[in-house]
């Protein structure tokens, strides 16, 4: 009799499955082979079938992923602390200032840069009296340039940054004094924009025109940034014209307190193809680089 072609395509077998030639050999291996290799075959099997145990170390579930993130948390703030228990007085101060102001995102981060060492925006600095001071206020694409800012302008100033990523205009009206400090600065440069993109134009720039005349209160020249551009992103409730509008509702603001601008914007616009991370409002590190170069030349310019 023909095999079916349901047999030729191949038999279970304690639910493995033959091939035709492979079961015409084992109807022709000797009865005792047979045994071993069918025990071979079912121990092969139920091996395959347990459950992989996870590696070690690794969560098992939510409650072990909370005990573990939480262990290592606490292990970084001990790292932490030891190392800032060794800063002189001043620097002590400045790890304060940014403890109660860098947030549950950006706090941890920075920890981790100060226990390995490195260097970031929120760098202590300390001030060359010869030298005049520079303040920088923006959101994440301000932090992303101010290292490049810092190395254009050394020996020329004092670069300092905001203590945290100064979000939309409602936040800087909250934390513009604490931005300020008691120091004289110079220059000021700031941008708000990115996280004011849903904000109403009319309190936008309500809010901007507070921020400007109390900025200019400090006897510092004023530099307005204009926000670099944001690809359009319905899910996050983002657009590009968002920006442009923006942009032109600052500018006027910045005509009547006759504050100078560094437009970022139209710098940055033909170079978005290659200094722009893909899809994001963010810039990869020749961006960044690029970014910091304009911002220096408009402060040198400034500080004319």
């Amino acid at each position: 009799m023909k095999s079916s072609a349901k047999g030729d395509r191949g038999r279970p077998f304690f639910g493995l499955s033959f091939g035709a030639g492979r079961v015409s050999h084992w109807l022709s291996t000797p009865p005792m082979k047979r045994t071993v290799l069918a025990l071979l075959l079912l121990t092969s099997a139920a091996l395959a079938q347990q459950p992989v145990p996870p590696p070690k170390g690794e969560p098992t579930n939510a409650r072990e992923a909370a005990e573990q993130k939480a262990a290592e948390e606490r292990k970084l703030d001990e790292e932490y602390q030891a190392v800032v228990a060794k800063l002189p007085p001043d620097q002590q101060a400045w790890e304060q200032v940014l403890q109660q102001n860098l947030g549950n995102f950006y706090l941890p981060i920075h920890k981790r840069e100060k226990v390995a060492g490195k260097s970031n925006a929120w760098d202590f600095v300390q001030d060359d009296p010869k030298l005049p001071r520079v303040l920088l206020i923006g959101d994440s694409v301000s932090r992303g340039y101010t290292q490049a800012v810092r190395k254009a302008l050394a020996g020329k100033a004092n670069v300092h940054r905001a203590p945290e990523n100064c979000g939309p205009t409602v936040n800087g009206l909250k934390k513009i004094e604490v931005w300020l400090g008691d120091g004289k600065w110079d220059v000021i440069h700031f941008n708000f924009g990115i996280h004011d993109r849903a904000t109403p134009l009319a309190d936008y720039t309500q809010r901007l025109g507070q921020l400007v005349e109390r900025m200019q209160k400090t006897g510092a020249k004023i530099v307005w940034a204009s926000t670099t551009p944001i690809p359009d992103d319905a899910p996050k409730n983002q657009t590009a014209a968002s920006i442009v509008e923006r942009n032109a509702a600052a500018a006027e603001v910045m005509k009547k307190h006759g504050v100078a601008t560094d437009d970022l914007f139209t710098a940055i616009t033909p170079h978005l193809a290659e200094m722009q991370n893909p899809n994001d409002v963010h810039f990869n590190a020749g961006g960044y680089d690029f970014l910091g170069q304009q911002v220096a030349a408009s402060i040198e310019a400034a500080l004319k």
